[in-house]
């Protein structure tokens, strides 16, 4: 297979327009896989994140397969070589962000380490940076692109952050974590439901406050505005896989009136739902 060279000027115009200084975003979707869907050994020019909103897929990076699932990221690097699989009998429902920087040696891989594999973000601001990103991505204008670049460069140094207080976490503090982590679950179980803070305190054996600070000590963010994110990735998923009207899908989520639905929907993601809605690809393979 032959190795296609990184770009070395800014790149040509584009659906929406073009980016005048790097990063440069070649891809950014969300992706659903048609059954028994597959990408076969291939090499990018471009950096590329591949994050699971929904299901499971098999991807392979220079011999290394990681079985990825919601809330996975990993990646990889221009000219390594890949493969993705779908698994029998489970749906694919991905984030799917090309970039790179030109002449600009940007260093990727110091910030993000060797591991493809990055981590489980479900929950977290990088799950909603990234679909905010690919939001603005399909929006025209310079405004929506310096939000995408903005974003990119956001998510490279979250991740960076996010590896370093990972590799120097006490005993203790990885405790805590898992109750949060159990926390963190039962919300995302039960998240069409009124959730009480007296049932994550008999879950937990925590009082409310402490599960408070530790929740937005692990995750950023406190467990109620963790189930808002969760009740925004399930409406997400509805809309893709169903012909669910928005009052329906509103409803589903946890919210019997529709308009506080669609405010909450703007307001943490920047853009209304139809206008999601109109990012969604399924009836094609990724041309990337």
């Amino acid at each position: 297979m032959s190795k296609v060279p990184l770009y070395h000027h800014p790149l040509p115009e584009h659906a929406e327009g073009s980016y005048f200084h790097p990063p440069y975003i070649t891809l950014g979707h969300l992706f659903h896989a048609p059954s028994q869907w597959h990408i076969p050994s291939r090499m990018l020019s471009s950096y590329q994140f591949q994050y699971v909103v929904e299901g499971a897929a098999s991807y392979t990076i220079e011999g290394q397969t990681y079985i990825t699932r919601r809330g996975d990221l990993i990646y990889h690097s221009p000219q390594q070589i890949h493969e993705v699989h779908t698994i029998p009998n489970e749906k694919y429902i991905c984030i799917s962000i090309l970039f790179e920087f030109g002449d600009i040696p940007y260093p990727v891989e110091q910030l993000l380490g060797s591991n493809r594999y990055l981590g489980n973000f479900a929950g977290h601001d990088i799950e909603t940076m990234l679909t905010q990103l690919i939001t603005h991505y399909q929006q025209p204008g310079l405004a929506h692109h310096a939000q995408c670049q903005g974003l990119l460069m956001r998510i490279l140094g979250e991740l960076s952050g996010w590896k370093q207080e990972q590799e120097t976490k006490t005993e203790p503090q990885h405790k805590i974590k898992t109750k949060m982590v159990l926390v963190r679950n039962y919300i995302a179980d039960h998240y069409n439901q009124d959730i009480q803070h007296h049932e994550l305190e008999q879950l937990s054996g925590l009082s409310r406050n402490y599960i408070i600070l530790k929740f937005r000590s692990a995750f950023g963010i406190t467990p109620f505005d963790y189930l808002t994110r969760v009740r925004i990735e399930r409406a997400k998923e509805l809309a893709i896989q169903t012909n669910m009207s928005i009052s329906e899908i509103a409803n589903a989520v946890g919210y019997s009136d529709v308009h506080t639905f669609g405010r909450m929907f703007k307001k943490k993601l920047g853009t209304s739902f139809s206008q999601f809605c109109s990012t969604i690809v399924t009836d094609r393979i990724e041309h990337e």
